[in-house]
């Protein structure tokens, strides 16, 4: 029996120390070592990360569906740690409304006349319904014996509303291609670009290529029309916009009217995106065109401060200087989507909301070191409006007359 026991032991023993000599049959011999685990939110987020591109593959829409069952497998915990180069929480989370309300517009049977809607676009479902589908509802209306449907340049916005809520948006190369299989003779592209940019620009180059596959193309004005050679320069597009604009500003404030507003020491401030483009100039022109039109109390700025006297600092100085305490900030953009709702109206330092409510040093785009704006209006004297210009009724009318000076040429 002891005999037994003594041979039992010595077993153990040498089992024992062979494992511990060969890492428990983790890195003796032929032996694989042992894999990490994967961490499934860093998985996540690099498949986030690699559909946040503007190039369009044969393989985008299986990524992007890998995306969103990464994302789908991921615990609420998880999820709130879900970052990257551009991943984070909100990239999937973010509830910004019903994407169901929203007409992709692409359908086929188009038959032989297409009107074709080009919008940069924007993953926030509510604006892309209201503000997008806005213009594009009534460009169909005023024109019913044509097919509208709808493209949009931003191919990063397309991949992530696949992604988000499964709605597939054709790109502008996919909606050109799709009137070709449709067998449409005459197309008509309406672009709801606020100017003459570099996406109008694209959009140029991009029909070029496809001018020998119609009987017809025309492409019809951006929204505020022709640029001009300085800010001097304004035009009834122009005109007709920021009448429109800011007409729906005041009817959603609490002011009956701009001069009830300027007597409580309230300006507007209309922010568009900014550019680096020569159109650049269109929001000096803009700022003209309001001068013009007698409004003291309506201020231009650009997210990107371009040009430089459209920068937040420069704005909050013209107010200041000016001597308003309040201001009401609104969208001089197509759609109330990113920009609006994060660049402008954010609760982040960094928003012209954060920077006019709490004042201080304010990150420029380009510039070397933040800038300093002195003290903030407070809270209670800043506000957000945060609709987009494609809802307003006068501004789609202008679209139209675009369409129609286009189809008439």
């Amino acid at each position: 029996m002891k005999k037994k026991l003594l041979v039992l032991l010595l077993g153990v023993t040498m089992v024992l120390s062979f494992s511990l000599l060969t890492g428990c049959g983790s890195g003796g011999g032929d032996t694989e070592e042992a894999q990490p685990e994967a961490d499934p939110v860093a998985e996540c987020a690099d498949l986030i990360d690699a559909i946040y591109v503007q190039e369009y593959t044969d393989d985008t829409y299986a990524q992007c569906e890998a995306a969103k069952a990464a994302w789908d497998a991921l615990t609420d915990e998880q999820k709130e740690q879900v970052e990257g180069e551009e991943a984070s929480p909100d990239y999937f989370g973010r509830d910004t409304g019903d994407a169901s309300l929203d007409d992709p517009l692409n359908q086929d049977e188009i038959g032989e006349n297409e009107l074709l809607v080009v919008s940069f676009g924007t993953s926030f479902n509510d604006s892309r319904a209201k503000d997008i589908g806005g213009i594009e509802k009534a460009l169909q209306e005023a024109n019913p014996e044509w097919s509208v449907r709808r493209a949009f340049t931003a191919q990063i916005i397309i991949n992530h509303i696949y992604a988000r809520d499964g709605e597939k948006i054709d790109n502008v190369d996919q909606a050109l291609q799709r009137a070709v299989d449709n067998g449409v003779k005459n197309l008509v592209v309406q672009p709801t670009h606020l100017m003459h940019g570099a996406e109008y620009d694209e959009l140029v180059d991009t029909l070029e290529t496809y001018k020998d596959k119609f009987e017809t193309v025309k492409l019809a004005e951006p929204l505020l029309g022709t640029v001009g050679e300085d800010a001097t320069v304004v035009n009834a597009d122009k005109e007709a916009a920021a009448q429109a604009v800011i007409a729906e500003a005041v009817a959603v404030s609490d002011y009956d009217s701009l001069d009830a507003a300027a007597a409580d020491g309230t300006a507007f401030v209309f922010l568009g995106h900014g550019t680096s483009h020569d159109a650049a100039v269109t929001y000096d022109q803009m700022q003209e065109q309001i001068k013009q039109l007698g409004f003291s109390n309506i201020f231009v700025g650009t997210v990107e401060g371009k040009p430089e006297d459209t920068a937040f600092p420069a704005v909050k100085k013209a107010l200041e200087d000016a001597g308003y305490t309040k201001v009401i900030l609104r969208p001089l953009m197509v759609v109330a989507g990113d920009h609006a709702n994060n660049d402008m109206a954010g609760d982040e330092e960094g928003s012209w909301y954060y920077g006019m409510v709490n004042g201080g040093e304010f990150e420029v785009e380009g510039a070397d070191e933040a800038v300093d704006t002195g003290a903030g209006l407070g809270a209670d004297n800043v506000t957000c409006q945060i609709e987009g210009l494609g809802r307003i009724a006068d501004i789609q009318k202008i679209y139209v007359q675009h369409t129609a000076d286009a189809m008439a040429q």
